[in-house]
Parts: structure tokens; C-alpha cells; sequence
């Protein structure tokens, strides 16, 4: 089955790539998978005090994945699956992406401030051109209406 991959972050825009994704999904017979990446800098305290930091970002991971996914099992019938990879961002999705070969698109959210679609976005532009899928860049000030129409 192909999936459609989506990151998980702090992001305003996340919410419009997670609505798009289910969608898409709902309706092309696809999955979702949803990539949260806890980044390594987070942890470079004293050791102890490291890993129970660890532990706490992947529980908020957890409790912010299962808001998503009720929407997407009860509005889109999907079941999304959740991947927690520690490291640099950009370096985790593609390495997701390689790790997994039902990924068939990956679904991200750019930033509607005058500063640019945001920082993975413009990273994963970069690398677009050598990513074995397609790149699907949702505005994250899009309306629900508007991303019902287009999916």
C-alpha cells in the first residue's frame, strides 16, 4: 500500500500537511505515516537528566500523534502509523523515506509568515530533485474547504 509521509512538529502548518495527507489517503486508498524527529541537541545535558528529556519528547510526541490520528480514524477512516527517529530533521526523513519503500509521497506544510515557508521546507526544497518521491507543499493558511476541493 502506498503511504502518504508527514511530519510531526511544533509547527502551525503541520495541521494543514496532516489534514492533506489523510485526504489524500482517504481517497486514493493509501496510509498515512507520520514522522515526528526528536532532535539530539535537545539531550546534551547531564546523562541522566538527558534521557528522562527524551522520554518526556516522545510522550508529547505520543499524546500529539493520537489528536491527529482520532481525527483520521474518525473523520478519514485511516489509521496512521507513528515513527519517533532521533537526529537531525531533514537527515531522518530521507532516511525514512529510504527505510520504508511504501512511502509514495511525502506531504509538508509551509509557513504563512513574511520570514518563508520554514525551515524543513526549505531544507527538503533543496533536496527534491535527488528524493525518490514527489515533494507535496500544502500553505499552511489554506482553508478546510480549500483542501476538501483539492483532495
Amino acid at each position: 500500500m502506498r503511504k502518504f509521509l508527514v511530519v510531526l512538529d511544533d509547527s502551525r502548518e503541520c495541521l494543514n500537511a496532516m489534514r492533506f495527507a489523510a485526504m489524500r489517503a482517504s481517497k486514493t486508498n493509501a496510509g498515512v505515516e507520520v514522522l515526528a524527529v526528536i532532535e539530539p541537541e535537545e539531550f546534551n545535558h547531564w546523562i541522566g537528566v538527558g534521557d528522562i528529556m527524551r522520554e518526556e519528547a516522545r510522550e508529547r510526541i505520543e499524546v500529539h500523534f493520537e489528536v491527529f490520528a482520532k481525527w483520521m480514524r474518525d473523520r478519514q477512516g485511516i489509521n496512521p502509523e507513528l515513527v519517533i527517529r532521533e537526529g537531525q530533521p531533514v537527515d531522518e526523513i530521507i532516511a525514512q523515506i529510504q527505510a520504508d519503500p511504501q512511502i509514495g509521497v511525502l506531504v509538508l506544510g509551509a509557513g504563512t509568515d513574511g520570514k518563508g515557508p520554514g525551515p524543513l521546507v526549505t531544507q527538503m526544497s533543496r533536496n527534491a530533485g535527488s528524493l525518490p518521491v514527489p515533494v507535496t507543499i500544502v500553505p499552511g493558511d489554506m482553508s478546510k474547504e480549500k483542501l476538501e476541493a483539492i483532495t
